[in-house]
Formats: structure tokens, C-alpha cells, sequence
């Protein structure tokens, strides 16, 4: 039972962080702090006490700077005054600069004079291509050199060529991007007049003018906008990928003296503010202008890569620019990303190097003892050169570092980057990720990590416009005990309700319960009546009417969503002014006045609005979350009991529920608390405190009418793809800047919560790690460790949810951050920590608290982190990376997800919406969550098994052809002497065996993308790493080990005491030479058909072509013609047609393939009947249909009731700005036609 009634934390009655509150994070500058009481300044007041003296200015004697540490100053129409000494910088030696940055942003790594160098220096950077420049100059040194130099030249500069031109065009693309931001056009007050100028040309200090649709150019300080008190409407969807409306506010003293250019030109205020940082919702400073201050906060402040909306014009001062802004200091740093598979692949190439040198070294030690018994003795062998034995020794170990090379091939780089090409194309071809409604594809953006898509263990999701639509849709509600469906559900064929005569109706509204439209419409039910009512009236919307429509701006889209529910049903919320509401009640307009407006928080969890009707009547209508609404109830008041029944219901299918309810209130009664009301609003110190008060005494004895019920629409698909990508033991935690309830509501919504799941929060995990650490603390010094304790040793489903004030203090960042200010306020140092409080006592305490939290995050089935900030989001997903050491993927869609996305090893950006500054920091990009399954379940896995085949294969088949050289120097006296042909050599890995297994790394299926999809499960082996690591490696190895041996030594005894047909001997080295090689090519060619699952008529092609150009080309360097033209290059004259008509030497060549060949195919029968992979399973189950999805009943008895999250705006809403008048123009006039139709705009909400 306990599981099922889990209690809720309250933050605010504990000495636990705000769960409300969106933490500090630890990279902020110690200015940003403000102190806490504590750490006052001797003779200073404390930030409380002046802040109910701060109303428009503060006080001259005690400035704000004095508290806050107010660095950053700007002067207004004075682009000199940033310049001047105290504002340099050193940043290079004895170089100095101005700290004040451009407006240019810069996002490409090259120009032209530093391409070539630092392009160079990176890709030497790789240990193979500093290999290959160094084999190079041995090639070059006559007394060594056993190879002729191109063999290696040509290769290196293809390698260096592909990937400097493959650089150049993805550094092209960033510098158009660049360009294009850079030049866009805005205003800016030049010489007493606006001048139309470059974003790159805008400075620190400039005025600027802005245009209703025009993108913020920099961090704005906001003079005054055509609208009433300097409102302007901004859109945010670049930063956090919300696509509703937000106001900001320019000052009273800017909006009343700054309207024109020429008042304007003479603005020369001083901005005292903080050092520019990367926190997307705070802001502090003052402007000093005349002989008065006046405070700034983030609601004075336009944040580049916000769009101005419905606002005309306005006028700012600019505070940071370029790289200072909020939104370049929330990239993050970018980091180069490169694979599991990458690193593995450097670490074998260094593990080739040793064996290369040990091979070397011994071959090399075998010459110097062959030459000193054999070689110095036998005449024949006499070259004129009185050299000792360990010298030829020292000379014979670089001339067979030359002839071994091939062990680790460039040619195996080039492939990789081919592969990695073609797998990107794959990707941005699938038509099955093209989302046509807006047009947009899926986009590889990066061609280096596709095989990384196939190992994620982790994925961490934004969760506004990445799981959800941001879309509220107004789903059912509840009337006077009555549950009525306002979406086409179940509808059993009914007929459509025709609203026809509604002109204010959606055209796409669509309802089948024609008894709820008969009691509207007849007016007979009053509870009906007084549902809808309430729902056009107690709001904070605001409507502007342009041309025919009118347009809805709301604090949030819940507002929006349950205004225009209303508006459908008849009840048309018209307009407002400052004291009244006007509404069309089935076609009759109705004027309302407004007597108070008692609005939203997240303490109260409701609104109100106290009405007085056109009959004199005064009535509350109220409205909230059911856990505060209950409580406030009358006795008196009916359905309770099947209203909580309703609600349990919508809670159980996720939707976000609200309670509707009313009061009749007498003349007197209101008189009495409307006194108390005005002495609370304008109380100087607590006001919040004292109108809460005050709101609690009217907000009692209400009437229940029913309840809503809106559903925050999920993308489509998001449910079953977090299934899938579930049984593909891939864990998903979401971290989101939203509210508690709110994230955790659409965690059971997307189905990464369940009703079986026991839920800890913040507090709990508090708990059970200070347990860990105290026991910890407590262990006696010396005693062997014991292996680590799970956290949830009873098993069973759990899930963690967990707020950024919880993280930071289970983390110490805040803690640390405080502490650390205090003392350089108080000019002191930091004194030890003892055990018996709270805080770490070293950095490795601190290191071992973060990973007991991994520890218990990773043993939960899902995690969710809210009210996070985008700092902290990257550190989470760091701190997976350090301590689990797993490949982690983020996917955002908004600025506040580019350092999260930055700091995984992927990073996904949803596309095609207007925000697209996470697609411009991401690897991979799309429309739709839901192709996330695709990326990762069909081209992720294919790419991993492609890349691991093809790199185990390419290294076998140069082993195999390499070894030969060591094998065949046990004849030839240790001397570097090659057993093939030179150009066999050059060509053996360009043209003879690379198009069938690049084709491998390129086509290659186990199974289809259906059976992939199918069956999740044949994605463990990428998380497990099983099918590329140090033991396939070996494999390989000891595989090519047998096949050169194979290769060498049957053709060898078949040559050894011999006679052909013609009576000759055909015991030469160069008929032994094309025997090996012919031998090889067939072997290798068979080899990799036999690793082939999926069969094209391109790779058969390929396998046959390869062999068939092999001995197309030896037939022609071995022909007479040839050499006549270049007799010092080609010296096989005759060789092939001479040894290849020997019926004997095809038997040699036969029997050699069939002796390598056939120990693999018996390994692969016993394999595939014995021991069979997923993949072979799954082939053989291949006809099986995947079963239908179970459905869950709608509710379940016995099951959690979940109190979702309440339906409104989830900060305070526009209640301020409709009560005092300030966002009002003039009372409208009475209209005399109905519009044509009314669209609801894209919400608004105040930051």
C-alpha cells in the first residue's frame, strides 16, 4: 500500500532545496552569487533589507555594485568607452586585447593561411599516418631502402588528400553558416540617425532598433517597443525550443523619455551589470543615468537568437555581444568526438607496431648470425662492401620495417572514411526518416561516429519539443459528476455536432456528445452553464484583435488550450480592459467587472477571479490543482466523490487534471477583505506573504463544478520507441528544465514510468547516500574493501526523479560554491571539513559521492531530472561518461540542450523547427523522436557490424599477406628480400582485395530492417563490444599467421625437387612468386564471401572482378611489351604465362586455397548449429510476426492515483500587467459584427 500512495516531498517545509527553483550551476562566476545573510560585509545591509526600497531606483548611498560584484560597464551611445586601458586583456604573452567581444560569432576551425598547417598537424596527430612519414624517409635512404618510395608516397598523399578535402568542405559549410549570420542587417543609431549595418559591425554600447519578426541580434537591453509601457513579445525556440510567446518589459523612466531617435541619441546611461555567463534565466545590474539607479533584472533583457513578436518596433542597448552572449556561452566547448572502435583501432595499430619491431628485431638478429656462419664465407655472396655483421644486422632491421609495413596499412584509413561516407548517405536517403509534413530528412551531419550508433547504453532526452509537441489539446472533462469526451474517441459511429452556428468554432473542432451541446444550447443546466463560464472568465489571457481575427496570447498553452475549449462551446472570451472582461455567451456579449484578480504561483497551485455579474451579484471563480482545491472546499459542496473518481481516471491516462469551483460573495463580505487586500499590495516588505494571506481568506467554502482533463501531446510514436529502444537495454533519463509534476506526468505519459515502478525522489536519494557515505566514514582505516552494495537490494522496478536543487546538493556543487564565496568575502581561508557535517571532506569524498549517485541512477529503470539547467544537464551526462564508462547520446532540440549535446558521445538534434541551434551543434539530426529507433536499432546496429567485419577481415588479409615475407626470410638469409613481386606489393591492397570487403563495410546485412526492428535484442552484442575487440583481434591474427603459412609452404614443397612438362624445373623465385600471389588473392577473395551474409549481384561482381583484374594486370607487367618500355621497373618478363600453363602449379594453387578455406567452413557449420549468435536465431525465426502490443485497460483498481500537473501557466501570469492596465491600450469599442474567426496565436509566458 505504501508503494501505492507514495508520498511527495515538500521542499519548501523541509531544509531541502526548492524543487521550484532552478538551481545555480557550479561554472557560474562568483559574482553571479548574491550573499546570503551571513556573509554580509560588515556595515552593509543585507539585499532584503534594500529590496523593498527598491521600487524604480535605488538608493544613491548604498548602490547595489557595493553587494554584487558588477564588473561589466557600458556606456550608451559611446563605443570609446570600451576601448579604454582598463578594459584590455592579456591573452597571448604580453598581448593585450579588449575583453569586450564582437558581435561576429566564429564557428569554423580554418582560414585560408592556417588550413594547410594545423590540417597537417591534426592528421599527423594519428600515430598511423606519422608512422607512414616516417617509412617514407626510410624509403628515400639507399642502403636500406627495399621497396621502391611511391609504394608508400602515393598512398599517404591519397589518405591526407581525402581527409583534408573531406575537413575543408565540412569547415566551408560552417564558414557559410557563419557568413550568413554575420551579415544579417540590422539598425543601429550612427552619427544622430539609424543606419542599416552588419551583425558583425554591432557593438558593446550601440542602440538598435527592432522590427516585428526580426531575430535579436545580441543580449539587448530593452529601452522601449510601440507597445503600451514597453512591452515586447519575444519567441524563444532557438533557446529551449518553446514555441509560445514570452514578454519582457522595458523600465518606466526608458519607456516615458526614450520614444524618439532624438531622445535616444542623447541616452547616455551607464550599465553596471555581471560578467557575462552562460545562465539563460538570470540577469542583475543597475543603470546609473542623471543622479538616479535603477535595478535591471532578465525581464528587462531581449536574449540573442530570440525572435521579436507582435511588437511593431522597440529599441535596445546592447549589454553582450558575439561569444559574450547567454546563448554562445550555453554551446559549450566543442569537443572532437571520436568512436569506441576509433580508440580501439589506435591501440591495436600500436599493439601491430610492437610485434612489427619484435618481428624486425629478431628477423634482423637472424641476419647477423647468417651473415657471420654463411654469408661472410660464401664468395658468391661477396658485394664489395667490408661492412661488420652487426651493421648488415642494424641495416636488415629497417629494411624489413619497410617490407613489413603492409602489417598496418594506410590503405585501412582511406577504407574507414569510405565506409563512414557511405553509412552517412545511407542515412540521409532513408526515406522511412523523411517527415514530409515540414518537408525536413534525416541529416547525418558528422561521418565519423556512425558505428558508434550501434554501442549507446545511454540516452538523455530534453524533454519540451522533443518527447512532446508542446501541444495542449483539451481532452475530457468532468460537469457536476458527468464525464464527457470533447476528442473523437469511441464515438461508435455517432454523427458529428454540426457548430455551423458557432462562427467563433475551430473549423477542425470535431464532437460527438449531442446532449452536452442540447443542455448548452437550451440553457437549462446550470452547472454546464457555469463550467464554460468559468472557463472563458477566470484567465489570464490577453486577446488583440488584428483585421478580422482575434488573437489569444497566453501565459502558457495550457491557458490557451482551456480558453479556446471554451470558445468552441460557445462562451467566447472577447475582450478585457484593465477593470472588466467581455465574453459572447451563445451569441449574447456579456460585460463583466473585474474586482480582483488573485493570480497563479507555484505555492498556491490556483488562480482566481472575483467577478461582479451585470445584475450586482459578485461571484469567485477559481480554479487548480484537485490537492488544493479539495482542501478548500465547502461541506456543503456536491460531487466530490465522483469528481475524485473522474480524476483518478484522467490521472491514470496521463493527463494533466484541474478543478473548477465557485463562491457567491456578499457586498459586505468582499468590502471587509477587499480592505485587506489593498493594505497587502501595497505593504512594503513580504508582500508576496501577506496577499498569499489574504487570498486564503476569501479562497475558502467553494462550490465544486467539475474538472479538466488536458493532454500535453507526445510527438507521435514516442511510447513505443522508448519500449523498443527498453528491450534493447538501453536506459533513457530525461532531463528537463520543467516543473516536477510536470516532467513526471509525461514520464508516465511516453510509458518510461509505470504504475509498478516505486519512485524516489530527491530527498530519498539524499538519504540513502548520506548512509553510504557515513557508513564509509565509519570503516576502520586498512580493511580490505568490500564488494559494493546495491542500493535497492530487494529488487523490483524503481525510478529516480530528482530536481537541479537536489542535484546540487547530493553533488556539493552549490555547497561548494557558497562556502567558497563566503570565505573570499571574508578574506579567509577554507578551514578543514570535519565529518560530522555535511560537506566533502576531500575532492576524492566528493568524486565517490557522485558515483554511489550513478551507481543508484544506473540501477533504476528510469531517471528523471527537472528544473535542471543546461549546465547541469551536461554534467549529468559526464558523469555517466566517467564513471560508467558507457557511450551516451543526447538529443535536444532547443540552445539549452547544446551543451548536453556537446558533451555526449552523440549528439541529436530534432529539426525542423524553428529553433535550430541544437541541429547546429549536433552529429545527427531529425524531425521526430520517434526515428531515434531507426537511427540506433537499423543503421547504428548495421553500421557497427559493417565497421567490426570489415576492420576484423582487413586485418587478417594483411596479416596474411605480410607473414608471408616473414616465412620466406628463413630461406633468403634474413636479407629484407620480398617474396612477392613489387608491384603485387603496390596494388595488392588498392585494386586486388579492397572492393569486396569495402563493399562488406558498406551493404552488409545479418537481417533486414524489419527483423531489426523486430527484435531489439540483436542490439546487445554493439553495447557488449563482442564483435571488434583485442580478441577477435588475435583471432585475426593467429588466422592470417595460418593462412601465410598455408600460402608459403605448400607451394614451397611443391616446388622443391620438381619437374614440369617441358622437363624444367619450375623451382624459381618468380614462378614460386606468382604461385603465392595467385594462391592469396583467391584465398582472400573466398574468404570474405564466406564472411557475407547479405548477397548483391555488386558483391559477386566485386569478389569475381578482384580476381579477374589480378590476373588481368599480372598477365600484362609480366608481358615482353612492357618491358621493353620500362625494363628496370618491370623484370617478370614472362613469368605468369611460363608458370600459370603448368597443370602441376594449378593443383599447387587449388590445393593451398582448399587447405586455408576449409577450416573456416567447419568452424562457421559448428558455429551456426551449435553455438548460434542472435543474429542466426533470429534468421531462422525470420517468418515469425512480432505480437500485438497488449493494451492496458484505461484504469486499473488498486492502482497509484497520480496527481498530474495542474493545467495552467507554471509561472505567474499576466495578472500584474491586466490589473494595473499596463498591457491595455484603450477599452474597445462595441462591435456590431462578429469576426469572421478568431486562431489562437502562439502562447505567451513570462520569464
Amino acid at each position: 500500500c505504501s508503494r501505492m500512495s507514495r508520498r511527495r516531498a515538500d521542499s519548501h517545509g523541509s531544509l531541502g532545496p526548492d524543487d521550484e527553483v532552478v538551481p545555480y550551476s557550479d561554472d557560474e562566476t562568483d559574482d553571479e552569487l548574491e550573499p546570503s545573510i551571513d556573509e554580509q560585509p560588515e556595515g552593509l545591509p543585507s539585499v532584503s533589507q534594500l529590496s523593498g526600497k527598491v521600487n524604480c531606483f535605488l538608493c544613491e548611498s548604498i548602490p547595489l555594485c557595493c553587494l554584487l560584484d558588477l564588473n561589466w560597464q557600458v556606456k550608451a551611445n559611446d563605443r570609446s568607452f570600451c576601448k579604454q586601458p582598463q578594459f584590455q586583456k592579456k591573452f597571448f604573452l604580453c598581448f593585450k586585447r579588449c575583453k569586450y567581444a564582437g558581435n561576429a560569432i566564429r564557428t569554423y576551425k580554418y582560414n585560408v593561411i592556417t588550413f594547410l598547417p594545423l590540417n597537417l598537424y591534426e592528421q599527423f596527430k594519428r600515430a598511423a599516418n606519422l608512422y607512414f612519414l616516417a617509412l617514407l624517409i626510410l624509403q628515400i635512404i639507399p642502403e636500406i631502402t627495399t621497396l621502391p618510395w611511391y609504394t608508400t608516397l602515393v598512398p599517404l598523399v591519397l589518405v591526407l588528400g581525402i581527409t583534408a578535402i573531406k575537413d575543408l568542405v565540412d569547415d566551408l559549410a560552417r564558414h557559410r553558416m557563419d557568413k550568413e549570420i554575420n551579415n544579417r542587417k540590422c539598425e543601429v543609431l550612427l552619427n544622430g540617425r539609424f543606419q542599416e549595418c552588419r551583425w558583425m559591425q554591432i557593438q558593446v554600447g550601440d542602440v538598435v532598433r527592432l522590427k516585428k519578426n526580426d531575430f535579436i541580434p545580441a543580449d539587448i537591453l530593452l529601452l522601449s517597443s510601440s507597445n503600451p509601457n514597453s512591452l515586447c513579445y519575444v519567441e524563444t525556440a532557438e533557446l529551449d525550443g518553446e514555441t509560445n510567446l514570452k514578454f519582457k518589459m522595458g523600465l518606466k523612466v526608458t519607456h516615458e523619455r526614450l520614444q524618439e531617435e532624438s531622445q535616444l541619441q542623447s541616452f547616455d546611461a551607464l550599465i553596471e551589470c555581471e560578467e557575462p555567463n552562460n545562465r539563460l534565466d538570470k540577469f542583475t545590474g543597475n543603470m546609473l543615468w542623471g543622479r538616479e539607479r535603477f535595478p535591471l533584472d532578465l525581464d528587462n533583457m531581449l536574449l540573442r537568437g530570440c525572435k521579436v513578436r507582435n511588437t511593431d518596433e522597440c529599441h535596445g542597448l546592447v549589454i553582450y555581444a558575439g561569444s559574450d552572449t547567454k546563448i554562445m556561452r550555453n554551446g559549450g566547448k566543442t569537443r572532437f568526438k571520436r568512436t569506441k572502435i576509433d580508440y580501439l583501432m589506435n591501440y591495436m595499430v600500436y599493439t601491430i607496431f610492437v610485434l612489427l619491431i619484435l618481428v624486425c628485431a629478431g628477423l634482423a638478429i637472424g641476419h647477423t648470425y647468417w651473415y657471420q656462419d654463411v654469408g661472410s664465407r660464401a664468395w658468391y655472396l661477396y658485394d664489395g662492401l667490408n661492412q661488420t655483421a652487426s651493421y648488415r644486422g642494424f641495416l636488415s632491421f629497417w629494411g624489413y620495417i619497410i617490407v613489413l609495413n603492409t602489417m598496418v596499412p594506410i590503405s585501412l584509413y582511406v577504407s574507414v572514411e569510405v565506409i563512414r561516407l557511405g553509412q552517412s548517405k545511407f542515412i540521409n536517403w532513408d526515406l522511412q526518416m523523411y517527415y514530409s509534413e515540414k518537408d525536413t530528412p534525416a541529416k547525418a551531419r558528422t561521418t565519423t561516429l556512425n558505428e558508434q550508433l550501434g554501442q549507446i547504453e545511454y540516452i538523455f532526452s530534453d524533454k519540451t519539443g522533443t518527447l512532446t509537441q508542446n501541444i495542449m489539446a483539451f481532452k475530457k472533462c468532468s460537469i457536476a459528476g458527468r464525464v464527457v469526451r470533447c476528442l473523437a474517441q469511441g464515438h461508435n459511429g455517432s454523427k458529428w455536432v454540426d457548430f455551423s452556428s458557432n462562427i467563433f468554432a475551430e473549423k477542425k473542432f470535431q464532437f460527438y456528445d449531442h446532449h452536452l451541446i442540447s443542455c448548452i444550447q437550451s440553457k437549462k443546466d446550470k452547472d454546464v452553464l457555469e463550467f464554460f463560464k468559468l472557463l472563458s472568465l477566470c484567465h489570464t489571457v490577453m486577446v488583440e484583435q488584428r483585421e478580422d481575427d482575434l488573437v489569444y496570447q497566453a501565459a502558457s498553452p495550457d491557458e490557451g488550450a482551456l480558453v479556446t475549449a471554451a470558445r468552441n462551446f460557445g462562451f467566447v472570451f472577447l475582450s478585457r480592459t484593465q477593470d472588466t472582461i467581455t465574453i459572447s455567451e451563445m451569441g449574447t456579449e456579456t460585460t463583466y467587472e473585474m474586482l480582483a484578480l488573485l493570480d497563479f504561483n507555484s505555492d498556491r497551485k490556483r488562480m482566481s477571479i472575483i467577478l461582479r455579474f451585470p445584475d450586482g451579484k459578485i461571484r469567485l471563480y477559481c480554479k487548480g490543482a484537485d490537492t488544493v482545491i479539495y482542501e478548500r472546499l465547502s461541506p456543503n459542496s456536491k460531487y466530490k466523490d465522483v469528481t475524485q473518481e473522474a480524476l483518478d481516471v484522467f490521472a491514470n491516462e496521463t493527463l494533466r487534471t484541474l478543478c473548477l469551483c465557485y463562491k457567491d460573495i456578499s457586498r459586505a463580505d468582499f468590502d471587509a477583505w477587499s480592505r485587506k487586500y489593498k493594505e497587502a499590495s501595497i505593504a512594503m516588505r513580504n508582500r508576496e506573504e501577506a496577499l498569499d494571506e489574504v487570498y486564503e481568506q476569501i479562497e475558502k467554502d467553494l462550490l465544486l463544478i467539475g474538472a479538466t482533463a488536458i493532454e500535453d501531446k507526445l510527438q507521435d510514436g514516442v511510447p513505443e520507441t522508448i519500449a523498443k529502444l527498453a528491450k534493447a537495454d538501453i536506459k533513457i533519463w530525461v532531463l528537463t528544465g520543467d516543473k516536477k509534476e510536470t516532467a513526471e506526468n509525461i514520464g508516465f505519459s511516453c510509458q518510461l514510468l509505470t504504475d509498478d515502478m516505486q519512485i524516489y525522489y530527491g530527498e530519498d536519494v539524499n538519504e540513502k547516500l548520506s548512509m553510504r557515505q557515513n557508513s564509509r566514514r565509519n570503516e576502520p582505516l586498512g580493511k580490505p574493501k568490500k564488494i559494493k552494495e546495491r542500493f535497492f537490494p530487494e529488487g523490483g522496478k524503481n525510478a529516480l526523479i530528482i530536481t537541479g536543487g537536489w542535484l546540487n546538493e547530493i553533488l556539493y556543487e552549490k555547497k561548494k560554491k557558497r562556502r567558497r564565496l563566503r570565505l573570499r568575502r571574508l578574506g579567509k581561508k577554507p578551514s578543514p571539513t570535519s565529518p560530522q557535517d555535511s560537506q566533502p571532506m576531500n575532492d576524492h569524498e566528493k568524486e565517490l559521492r557522485q558515483q554511489d549517485f550513478v551507481d543508484m541512477a544506473c540501477e533504476c529503470g528510469a531517471v528523471i531530472c527537472c528544473r535542471v539547467t543546461p549546465k547541469q544537464k551536461a554534467n549529468v551526462v559526464n558523469l555517466v561518461k566517467k564513471y560508467k564508462k558507457a557511450i551516451t547520446l543526447s538529443i535536444g532540440d532547443g540552445a539549452n540542450d547544446v551543451n548536453m549535446i556537446k558533451t555526449a558521445d552523440i549528439g541529436v538534434g530534432i529539426s525542423g523547427q524553428e529553433g535550430m541551434q541544437a541541429v547546429m551543434s549536433s552529429d545527427y539530426a531529425f524531425a521526430q523522436f520517434r526515428y531515434l529507433q531507426r537511427l540506433l536499432l537499423v543503421h547504428g546496429r548495421w553500421s557497427y557490424i559493417r565497421m567490426c567485419k570489415f576492420l576484423r577481415y582487413f586485418f587478417y588479409k594483411n596479416f596474411s599477406f605480410t607473414l608471408v615475407h616473414f616465412w620466406y626470410s628463413f630461406f633468403s638469409g634474413y636479407s629484407s628480400q620480398v617474396a612477392y613481386e613489387d608491384w603485387f606489393i603496390t596494388l595488392y591492397n588498392v585494386c586486388y582485395s579492397s572492393l569486396p570487403v569495402l563493399l562488406v563495410g558498406l551493404l552488409d546485412q545479418d537481417v533486414n530492417d524489419k527483423l531489426s526492428l523486430m527484435f531489439p535484442k540483436l542490439y546487445l552484442p554493439g553495447q557488449q563490444g563482442t564483435l571488434f575487440n583485442y580478441k577477435n583481434f588475435f583471432i585475426s591474427l593467429f588466422h592470417g599467421i595460418f593462412t601465410s603459412l598455408i600460402i608459403f609452404f605448400i607451394p614451397y614443397g611443391a616446388f622443391l625437387q620438381t619437374m614440369g612438362q617441358d622437363g624444367e624445373a619450375p623451382s624459381d623465385y618468380q614462378s614460386f612468386a606468382v604461385v603465392t600471389a595467385s594462391s592469396l588473392i583467391i584465398t582472400v577473395n573466398l574468404q570474405i564471401s564466406l564472411d557475407t551474409s547479405y548477397w548483391t549481384f555488386v558483391n559477386c561482381f566485386a569478389v569475381l572482378g578482384s580476381m579477374a583484374i589480378y590476373f588481368g594486370i599480372m598477365f600484362d607487367i609480366h608481358s615482353a611489351g612492357i618491358h621493353v618500355i620500362f625494363p628496370s621497373a618491370f623484370k617478370f618478363t614472362g613469368v605468369a604465362s611460363n608458370a600459370l600453363r603448368q597443370p602441376y602449379l594449378w593443383l599447387t594453387i587449388i590445393l593451398t586455397v582448399g587447405i586455408s578455406l576449409l577450416p573456416v567452413i567447419c568452424i562457421q557449420f559448428l558455429c551456426k548449429t551449435i553455438w548460434p549468435s542472435v543474429g542466426d536465431e533470429v534468421r531462422q525465426r525470420s517468418t515469425l510476426a512480432e505480437e500485438p502490443p497488449k493494451e492496458k485497460p484505461t484504469f486499473q483498481r488498486g492502482a497509484r492515483s497520480r496527481r498530474s500537473a495542474y493545467a495552467f501557466s507554471h509561472s505567474r501570469g499576466y495578472a500584474d500587467l491586466i490589473s494595473t492596465g499596463r498591457s491595455i491600450r484603450q477599452k474597445p469599442r462595441a462591435r456590431r459584427d462578429a469576426p469572421e474567426s478568431i486562431k489562437e496565436a502562439p502562447q505567451a509566458e513570462n520569464i
